[in-house]
């Protein structure tokens, strides 16, 4: 179990490298094409390059599984990330990072109210303390001004949180590639019907050879291999453990838009991403220990029956 923890640790983490760096990317091809153009294409990209390689077995899947389950997780993740693009749009990507990362404080909150998930209060503090870090990394011991892009930001989180705790319920019942491609179409769709709504249609004459392999990378690295990473780890750890390590991403947006839109860290940046960092490892070495706790409960409660079943035993022999 330990191990499969590991797996899913490990896989978050190169989430978040990929995603960290495709927002400052995103940032720059935004200059020259629309939003919602970008969008489209790269969803509709990551969609027929899943179904070349799943289709069969997406189809044969879907048929005999509850796709009903998929509604919500799928709105839920293609929200957050055509919100929170059109906000990178409009702010800069650290801003949005920090507050997209809300979702960390708002996942557990919603598994609690929606599904009565039992959460520890030793998270709490850690939590507190990661989102001082958060701010000090994304602001730069400055403030964040309440503007549309910033607003984004925050809905961007609640769709955020909505895509892991909903997706928990799914991926009991059919495979992380189904559940990936369902998304993916789900996100070209959405993103589709903003294009044509708030811009006549998709429009990417402006498109240079760069924007094309950034929109080439999103599609393959950030959609297809970003949802099917979160997937995966979500077999393996709960949706308030991805949260909290989502939280290195932006970090890693921090630093990828340092080499690439020249946004240079302060100290309280730096302090801010150390503290997010150690704040990871303190909330995994919780879970480990919690996870340590329910193991012995577990064996004592069936040791305490076996020695149950053995005096029942006993004094069935001797009433013979």
């Amino acid at each position: 179990m330990r191990n499969k923890a590991i797996i899913g640790i490990s896989l978050v983490l190169m989430q978040c490298v990929i995603y960290g760096f495709g927002d400052p990317i995103s940032k720059a091809a935004y200059e020259s094409v629309s939003v919602f153009s970008l969008l489209t294409v790269r969803y509709w990209i990551g969609f027929v390059f899943l179904m070349l390689i799943f289709g069969r077995k997406v189809i044969r899947e879907l048929r005999v599984s509850d796709w009903k389950l998929l509604i919500l997780p799928s709105i839920c993740i293609a929200g957050t990330f055509i919100v929170s693009n059109v906000a990178i749009g409009m702010t800069s990507p650290t801003s949005v990072a920090f507050l997209k990362s809300t979702a960390t404080v708002m996942t557990p909150l919603m598994a609690l109210v929606i599904f009565r998930k039992h959460y520890s209060l030793k998270h709490v503090p850690v939590l507190a303390v990661i989102m001082v870090g958060l701010y000090l990394l994304c602001t730069a011991g400055g403030t964040i001004s309440p503007g549309a892009g910033e607003i984004l930001g925050l809905i961007s989180a609640v769709f955020g949180a909505g895509s892991l705790v909903f997706a928990e319920g799914a991926l009991d019942k059919m495979s992380a590639i189904t559940i990936t491609t369902v998304q993916t179409g789900t996100s070209a769709l959405l993103a589709s019907v903003c294009a044509f709504m708030s811009e006549g249609g998709v429009h990417m004459a402006g498109a240079s050879t760069s924007v094309w392999l950034t929109i080439i990378y999103l599609a393959l690295a950030c959609t297809v291999c970003g949802y099917l990473l979160q997937n995966y780890a979500m077999r393996w750890i709960s949706a308030s453990s991805v949260a909290v390590l989502q939280c290195i991403y932006p970090v890693m947006t921090a630093f990828f838009s340092f080499f690439i839109l020249s946004e240079r860290l302060a100290a309280t940046g730096v302090a801010g991403a150390m503290i997010i960092i150690l704040c990871v490892l303190a909330e995994n070495i919780i879970s480990a220990e919690e996870e340590n706790t329910q193991k012995h409960g577990a064996s004592r409660k069936a040791g305490r029956r076996r020695i149950r079943r053995a005096g029942r035993t006993r004094r069935a022999i001797s009433i013979r």
